[in-house]
């Protein structure tokens, strides 16, 4: 088995798909690409058994044959050779490999393919459309928020429901949650899936940065991706999702509207103050002024500084983690955002005061105890 290719195309082709790899696989031959040859076609999966992503390139060829290749050595090797075509010459009945370049030959041990893993076939019970600049929103404005705590596997996900008049991405870790909703994304036969947190790094990672349509079709098990020369095929989260919307509280009469990035600056500064577990900053809202402060009593650090805000109800103390409010403004892109509340124990909603007129998001955060201090 005999192909060419350029060197950097296929580098670049195999850096869009291996971040899939992990370091310590379930399965050893899962440290390896596999490669699939049809003439003019090679086909490179990687996979880790939850997710797979596929990517296809064309090759100077006419033969066929498959095998799986050591990822690690063949990555490294192309990132340091200069750009030039390389011959692959494989022998398929001792699995060796010789690539040969202008500036020398290398020889690396293979495995038989039959070894790699199935990946799994979807029937597209359910299918959408949509496209990268969307989606790649929707994944930045939710997967920050969601958990890492693998005793509540839904959660660690985002949740994804397809509905007749908008789609709505949701993910929260029990400390905040996101809700994104899309009014030009619909399904006729609308479901709800758990996209896994791996899966959707990896698709930001790979979605191109020019505009393109992604196909999206999905069972009860899997989804698959496509774009371009690439699928991804993942396993989906097959737990129920917390009922979030009876969460979101509907009777936050305190509202406070402010500058988004004045803020946010001013949160990164008070937050260098605050204890370095709790994070916890105050806000404190009385008339049309906000005084943020934090102190860290271990090591006698504080600080405050005033802003001047738009504000409605009444006057309010109220304790947030820091970290949360940082990463939430920082995933927002409006020029000014409105806090709204009802009490310093229950929870703050930060909206942003103007939306694209197809997207609708809301951001939940749970506040935290405040210390009492004078």
């Amino acid at each position: 088995m005999k192909f060419i290719v350029n060197s950097a195309y296929l580098l670049k082709q195999l850096s869009n798909i291996n971040g899939v790899i992990t370091t310590n696989p379930v399965v050893p031959i899962l440290e390896n690409f596999l490669f699939e040859l049809d003439k003019g076609s090679l086909t490179v999966t990687a996979s880790d058994l939850q997710t797979s992503m596929i990517t296809e390139l064309q090759v100077e060829s006419k033969e066929r044959g498959n095998i799986a290749v050591p990822a690690r050595i063949l990555l490294e090797t192309l990132k340091n050779l200069p750009e030039q075509p390389v011959t692959f010459s494989i022998d398929e009945s001792t699995y060796s490999i010789e690539i040969i370049s202008d500036n020398g030959r290398y020889k690396l041990s293979g495995e038989n393919a039959t070894d790699f893993p199935k990946v799994p076939s979807v029937s597209n019970d359910f299918s959408a459309e949509i496209s990268s600049e969307v989606l790649s929103r929707a994944i930045n404005n939710t997967i920050f928020a969601t958990s890492n705590d693998e005793l509540r596997p839904a959660m660690t996900g985002v949740y994804v429901n397809l509905g007749e008049k908008n789609t709505t991405f949701v993910s929260t870790d029990g400390h905040r949650l996101v809700r994104y909703r899309r009014t030009d994304i619909k399904s006729d036969n609308g479901s709800a899936i758990i996209i896994p947190r791996k899966a959707l790094n990896l698709l930001k990672a790979t979605l191109p940065g020019e505009n393109t349509p992604v196909s999206i079709d999905f069972n009860l098990s899997n989804a698959f991706f496509k774009f371009g020369n690439i699928r991804m095929i993942c396993r989906l989260i097959d737990e129920r999702f917390p009922d979030y919307e009876n969460v979101i509280p509907t009777q936050n009469n305190i509202k406070m509207t402010i500058g988004r990035t004045d803020l946010l600056s001013a949160l990164k500064r008070i937050s260098i103050y605050a204890n370095k577990t709790t994070h916890q900053v105050r806000l404190k809202i009385t008339g049309s002024e906000l005084q943020i402060s934090a102190e860290d009593l271990d090591f006698s650090n504080e600080a405050n500084e005033r802003l001047s805000c738009e504000h409605e109800g009444e006057d309010i103390e109220i304790g947030f983690n820091a970290r949360f409010l940082v990463e939430m403004l920082t995933n927002l892109d409006a020029d000014q955002i409105k806090l709204t509340m009802s009490a310093p124990n229950k929870a703050g909603v930060i909206l942003p005061t103007e939306q694209d007129k197809q997207e609708d998001i809301l951001m939940l955060v749970m506040p935290v105890m405040l210390n009492q201090y004078v």
